[in-house]
């Protein structure tokens, strides 16, 4: 059972969690974009840093190189003179050039290999960016085009409650009046009943009237002035 519940819980934050990055999946694209540039800024400074020491590192070795060249030429001559104490010293010290040479070359094709890597890695760092920053540009169309169409559903349905309220209205106004259809009730129960025969036959002149009129008021009327 507790494994259950664990699984329901597990599901739940899953959902809450999909439906705050929903909710503010474009604030959430800003701030990732941020720190994919706050990260390649960090590289591009790597990046230059190595490129400097290498700089540095090729001159010391073009100055290594130089100087070997210039004590290679010094102990020629000094052998030339046979003065082999002198070109003994100068051997040492070429000797010592040399290995220094060779160590600041692997330095700098050491160098020569991470900068080439991290170049790359920040080119497409910098093109994954421009997509980003072009995928956001969408994202926000999209995001505006979703509100548009929320507003309009909610629009459609508020019209669509003017349209069942004129239905409404109509219906109710549609409706037989009951005041009517009562006294209709009462004259088709009369007629029924026969009360209201012999004034219609009296109406007719059959008889005598069963009932004083206007017509016979104002005949009187006229009959005593």
């Amino acid at each position: 059972m507790f494994g259950t519940l664990k699984t329901i819980m597990i599901g739940a934050n899953a959902r809450a969690e999909e439906r705050v990055r929903d909710t503010y999946a474009i604030e959430l694209i800003e701030q990732k974009i941020r720190e994919a540039k706050a990260s390649l800024q960090a590289a591009k400074g790597t990046l230059a840093s190595l490129i400097q020491r290498h700089r540095a590192e090729v001159k010391q070795a073009a100055s290594v190189k130089s100087r070997i060249s210039d004590l290679t030429a010094r102990a020629k001559l000094a052998l030339k003179d046979g003065n082999g104490d002198m070109a003994a010293q100068a051997a040492d010290a070429i000797a010592a050039l040399e290995n220094e040479h060779d160590g600041r070359r692997q330095t700098v094709d050491r160098l020569d290999a991470r900068i080439t890597q991290l170049r790359h890695s920040v080119e497409t760092g910098h093109r994954r960016i421009v997509d980003l920053k072009q995928g956001l540009v969408s994202a926000k169309a999209v995001r505006h085009e979703q509100h548009i169409q929320s507003r309009l559903n909610t629009t459609i349905r508020s019209q669509s409650s003017v349209e069942e309220a004129e239905e409404l209205i109509a219906q109710v106004l549609g409706h037989e009046d009951p005041f009517e259809q009562s006294e209709i009730l009462s004259e088709i129960n009369r007629d029924l009943s026969h009360d209201t025969l012999g004034n219609r036959m009296a109406d007719q002149g059959y008889g005598d009237a069963t009932r004083s009129t206007g017509a016979d008021v104002l005949k009187r009327l006229k009959a005593k002035s």
